[in-house]
């Protein structure tokens, strides 16, 4: 039996680790890991020993307009 397929507007869209996050922000490790360490990225969560995030969080996070 095949396993079912999750919607893809339910799917996570979760970023693993550091060096994938940092890719998506256009950063390098070092500075991802700074940002996340210093507050600047606050959907940037730490499970275990790794930190993840949603893509969608962080990418709303940079696209977004101040008012």
């Amino acid at each position: 039996m095949k396993p079912k397929m999750v919607n893809d507007k339910n799917a996570l869209d979760l970023i693993w680790g550091i060096a994938d996050i940092a890719k998506v922000i256009h950063r390098t490790e070092r500075q991802a890991y700074h940002m996340i360490q210093s507050g600047h990225l606050p959907m940037v969560k730490r499970v275990g020993e790794r930190y993840v995030a949603s893509r969608a969080k962080l990418v709303a996070f940079f696209t977004e307009t101040v008012a």
